[in-house]
C-alpha cells in the first residue's frame, strides 16, 4: 500500500512499476519491524548472511557478483540536454537515446520480483539543506544499505508533502537486472533530477543516495540554486578551552579521508584536552549562512567505508562504528567464529575460511582474502568520534577548507593559498595516484580537482567559475589550504608518519584560519615555517626533516605547471581566466 497521497510521487512509481512489471510493490516505512522483515527474507534467499550475533550483533555480510566490485566511471553518464553542459570530463548521451537504450533493458526488468520503494532524505529532513529522493530498486540489499546510508521512510514522505514543492525530489531508479557488465550504465539526467543503474549490485552504483544524488545532482542543483555539493569530510577540532573550530577537507577516494574524519590526537594533544569530532566523512553540502560564514552539513547517515587498511592502529574509530548494526560486503567470512576479516585488520588471516567470492581460502598461497575495495556500511551515530552537531539542522560554520592528494616529490606537507581565488586554483590543480575504488589501473597520477572529478554533475569548467562566484558572495570566507601526507624517501617509504600526527599540521591550519599562527610566503603559497609545527613527542621527525617536507623544488612544479596547461587545455573557454592567471603568477613566481 502507497505510504503517501503525492500525486507526483505516486504517478512516478505507477510509470516505473509499468515499465519494470515487478510482481509486487512493497513501501519501505522506515520501521525496524518491516526491516527486520526483509533482513529475514534476504536470509532466506542467501543474498546477506547473518553474522555472530555475540561478537557482531546485527551484523551482515554480502557479496557481490565478480564482475562488479567498484564504481564503474567508464559506464557513469551526465546526460544534460546539450552535450557542452556536461563537459569534457564526463561521458555524455543523448538524454532521449538514453532513455530509449534504458528502456529496453528496464521492461520486465522485475519480473518475478519486488519493487521496493524508498523514500529518503539527503540530511536530517527537517534541515534547510534538505533534498528528497526516491528510490526504486528490486534489492533488499539496497534497502537495508540505504538505512544505514540515509533517512528513510515516513518521515521523508511527511516532510516532503510539507514543503514548498511536494513534486521537487529525485527520482531514482535502480533494478539489478541480470548483472550484465556490457549493458551496466549509472545514468544521471540532471535536468530531468533523474537517477537511472542498472545491471549492478555494487553499493557506489547502486545507493543512489551516495555519489549519483549527493554528488553529481546536488553539485548540479548547487550550481543553479547558490550552495555547494562537495566531496568532503567535515570535522571540528575542540581546544583545551572548549571551543570546537570546523573544518571541510578534500581527498580522492581511499586516499586516507576517513582516517582524517575520524582522527585520534596524538598523546601529547591529548593530555592537553584536545578532542577531534566527526561530522563526516565524505560528502558535504555547503551554504552561506546568516552570518556571512560558509556552514555544512554532512548529508549522509553512514559511512560507507573501505574495509582494508581498517584497523585498531589505522582507524580505531571507524572499526569501533562496524562493531554492530554493520554490513560487511566482499570481505573474508571466517568460518571457525562467524565473522569477518580483511587485509590490513591483523596479522592473523583466519585458517578456515571464505574468501571474497565465496570461495574456500588459504592465506599461505598468496591470494588476497578480501577484495581490495571491500566494504562496510555502518552507522555514523555509531562512530565513537561522532559529532554532536551531527544531527543539527542548521550544520557547523566552515573556518578551513583543506585540499589533499598523494605526491611522492611535489607538493609541500602544507600550504595556505594567499585568498580565495588563489586556494580554487589550489583546488583545481588537485592530482593523487588512483586507488582500488575506481575500476580501471592503480597508482596512475591524474588530475583530480577538489577531488570532484568522477563527481561532478555539469562542465566542470562551470564548476570552477562557480567556486569563484561564491567566494565573491561568502562575507566571511574560509582560508583555503592543501596537505600532502605522502611525500616519499629515496626507498618510496612515507616520511611524515600521518594518521593521528596528521594533527600537528591540523593544528597549524585551524591557527591560520584564526590568525593565531604565522607564515612565510612561498612560490606556491604561505608555508609554515618548520618551527611552527609542533613535533613534541614524535622522534620519527627532525626538525631537518620537516625543513626538507615543507620545500618546494622549483623544477618540479615548473614541470607540474606544464602539466597544469595541459589540463586546463581540455575546459577550452569554459575555464575561468582568473585560474589561468593564476597559472602564470605560479609560473612568474618560479621563474
Amino acid at each position: 500500500m502507497a505510504l503517501t497521497n503525492n500525486k507526483a510521487v505516486l504517478d512516478w512509481v505507477e510509470e516505473m512499476a509499468a515499465m519494470t512489471q515487478p510482481d509486487a510493490v512493497v513501501w519501505v516505512d522506515g520501521s525496524e519491524a518491516q526491516l527486520d522483515e526483509l533482513r529475514g527474507q534476504a536470509l532466506k534467499s542467501g543474498e546477506i548472511i547473518a553474522l555472530n550475533e555475540e561478537k557482531l550483533p546485527g551484523c551482515f555480510l554480502h557479496r557481490t557478483a565478480v564482475n562488479d566490485v567498484a564504481r564503474v566511471e567508464h559506464r557513469t553518464f551526465i546526460c544534460s540536454r546539450r552535450e557542452e553542459d556536461a563537459g569534457p570530463t564526463n561521458n555524455w548521451m543523448d538524454p532521449q537515446e538514453m532513455y530509449a537504450k534504458l528502456k529496453r533493458l528496464y521492461t520486465g526488468a522485475m519480473k518475478g520480483r519486488t519493487m521496493y520503494v524508498i523514500p529518503f532524505s539527503m540530511t536530517v529532513p527537517e534541515s534547510p539543506f534538505a533534498k528528497f529522493g526516491i528510490e526504486i530498486t528490486d534489492s533488499i540489499y539496497v534497502v537495508l544499505n540505504m538505512a544505514i546510508m540515509t533517512r528513510i521512510g515516513l518521515r521523508v514522505l511527511r516532510c516532503l508533502d510539507a514543503s514548498k514543492d511536494p513534486s521537487d525530489f529525485t527520482k531514482g531508479l535502480h533494478a539489478k537486472a541480470e548483472i550484465d557488465e556490457e549493458n551496466r550504465y549509472i545514468v544521471q539526467f540532471p535536468e530531468d533530477n533523474a537517477i537511472w543503474s542498472i545491471n549492478s549490485g555494487y553499493g557506489g552504483n547502486v545507493l543512489l543516495g551516495k555519489k549519483c544524488f549527493a554528488l553529481r545532482i546536488a553539485s548540479h542543483l548547487g550550481h543553479n540554486e547558490g550552495w555547494m555539493a562537495e566531496h568532503m569530510l567535515i570535522l571540528g577540532i575542540e581546544n583545551p578551552q572548549g571551543e570546537v573550530r570546523y573544518l571541510a577537507a578534500a581527498f580522492p577516494s581511499a586516499c586516507g579521508k576517513t582516517n582524517l574524519a575520524m582522527l585520534i590526537p596524538p598523546e601529547i594533544y591529548k593530555k592537553k584536552g584536545y578532542k577531534v569530532w566527526c561530522v563526516g566523512d565524505d560528502i558535504a553540502w555547503l551554504r552561506i549562512g546568516p552570518d556571512g560564514r560558509l556552514w555544512a552539513v554532512n548529508p549522509e547517515a553512514g559511512f560507507f567505508g573501505v574495509a582494508p587498511g581498517t584497523n585498531m592502529k589505522s582507524n580505531p574509530n571507524a572499526l569501533l562504528s562496524t562493531q554492530k548494526n554493520t554490513i560487511f560486503t566482499n570481505v573474508v567470512h571466517n568460518l571457525d567464529d562467524n565473522t569477518v576479516w580483511w587485509e590490513g585488520l591483523d596479522k592473523n588471516p583466519p585458517a578456515n575460511a571464505l574468501n571474497w567470492k565465496g570461495e574456500k581460502w588459504d592465506s599461505a598461497d598468496g591470494s588476497k582474502g578480501a577484495h581490495p575495495n571491500s566494504r562496510f556500511t555502518a552507522p555514523a551515530g555509531q562512530c565513537p568520534c561522532i559529532s554532536d552537531k551531527f544531527e543539527a539542522p542548521e550544520g557547523v560554520p566552515i573556518s578551513a577548507l583543506v585540499f589533499g592528494g598523494r605526491r611522492a616529490k611535489t607538493a609541500p606537507l602544507v600550504y595556505q593559498s594567499r585568498d580565495w581565488q588563489h586556494g580554487v586554483f589550489v583546488g583545481s590543480i588537485m592530482a593523487s595516484e588512483t586507488t582500488a575504488a575506481a575500476s580501471g589501473a592503480v597508482g596512475v597520477v591524474r588530475r583530480d580537482p577538489m577531488a570532484m572529478l568522477p563527481f561532478c554533475g555539469y562542465h566542470m569548467g562551470d564548476y570552477f567559475r562557480h567556486w569563484l562566484e561564491m567566494g565573491k558572495r561568502i562575507p566571511k570566507p574560509p582560508k583555503i589550504f592543501n596537505v600532502n601526507w605522502f611525500r616519499t624517501d629515496e626507498d618510496g617509504g612515507f616520511i611524515w608518519p600521518g594518521f593521528g600526527d596528521n594533527m600537528r599540521v591540523l593544528d597549524w591550519i585551524i591557527g591560520r584560519a584564526f590568525d593565531e599562527a604565522d607564515a612565510v610566503e612561498s612560490p606556491v603559497g604561505y608555508l609554515p615555517k618548520a618551527e611552527d609545527i609542533n613535533l613534541d613527542g614524535l622522534d620519527k621527525i627532525s626538525l631537518e626533516t620537516l625543513r626538507s617536507l615543507l620545500s618546494i623544488d622549483k623544477e618540479l612544479w615548473r614541470e607540474e605547471a606544464r602539466g597544469i596547461h595541459e589540463f586546463y587545455e581540455k575546459f577550452g573557454d569554459h575555464l575561468p581566466r582568473e585560474l589561468r592567471d593564476e597559472l602564470a603568477k605560479l609560473e612568474a613566481n618560479l621563474a
